[in-house]
C-alpha cells in the first residue's frame, strides 16, 4: 500500500485489477479542505487513460511490478525475443499491443522488461536513444531557410526531422517520447 501523497510519476498502481503507471501527478493543497494527488494514470496492458483524485492521507494498492534487465535478441512475426542478462532466462513479448516499440528496439542493447504476475506488460525505453542514419537525402547550399529540417529514416526505420547538415552514416541522439532530434553524436 502506499498513500496518496507519496505518488510520483513513474509509480505503478493497481486499479480495477490491472496495473496502470503514473505518467502525470499534480499536488494540490487548496485554501480549503484537505491536500490530494491528481494523478494521470496508463494502464500497462492495454494503454487505457485513468485520472483520479486521490487524498495525500489515503492508501492505495500499488502494483508488484518485477524489472528485468534483458538484452533484445530479435523479432519475429509475433514477437519480440529479449534474454535476461543474469539468469539468462528467454523472454517472447508480444508484438500487439507495443507495434510503436519496434523503432526503439536495436538487437544486442539492454532493455528494462516489466513483470506483473510473471508476465511481460512493458518494455522501458530510454528516454534518449542514439541512432544512425541509414536514409537522408542531400540538400543544396542556399536551400536553407533559418531552422531547415529534413526527415531522415534511421537503422531500425525511426523517420525522425533533423536539421539539414546531418548526412546518411552519422549519428544522432533522439528523444524517445516526442520522436525529435536533440543533437548528432561524434565517436
Amino acid at each position: 500500500m502506499i498513500r496518496g501523497g507519496d505518488i510520483a510519476k513513474g509509480t505503478c498502481l493497481l486499479q480495477k485489477g490491472q496495473p496502470f503507471i503514473v505518467v502525470e501527478r499534480e499536488f494540490v493543497n487548496p485554501g480549503k479542505g484537505g491536500a490530494f494527488a491528481r494523478v494521470k494514470m496508463k494502464s500497462l496492458k492495454d494503454g487505457s487513460v485513468l485520472t483520479q483524485t486521490i487524498p495525500t492521507q489515503l492508501e492505495v494498492e500499488d502494483a508488484q511490478v518485477d524489472t528485468h534487465s534483458c538484452q533484445y535478441q530479435y523479432a519475429d512475426a509475433d514477437y519480440y525475443h529479449f534474454m535476461d542478462n543474469n539468469t539468462y532466462d528467454q523472454f517472447e513479448v508480444p508484438i500487439a499491443g507495443m507495434e510503436d516499440k519496434k523503432y526503439y528496439l536495436k538487437e544486442g542493447e539492454t532493455y528494462d522488461l516489466l513483470l506483473w504476475e510473471g508476465q511481460v506488460i512493458d518494455i522501458k525505453i530510454p528516454y534518449k536513444v542514439v541512432f544512425t542514419v541509414a536514409e537522408s537525402e542531400n540538400y543544396v547550399k542556399g536551400d536553407t531557410v533559418s531552422g531547415a529540417t529534413k526527415p531522415i529514416v534511421t537503422e531500425t526505420g525511426l523517420t525522425v526531422r533533423v536539421p539539414l547538415f546531418i548526412k546518411q552514416g552519422e549519428k544522432i541522439l533522439v528523444n524517445t517520447e516526442t520522436n525529435e532530434y536533440v543533437e548528432r553524436v561524434n565517436d
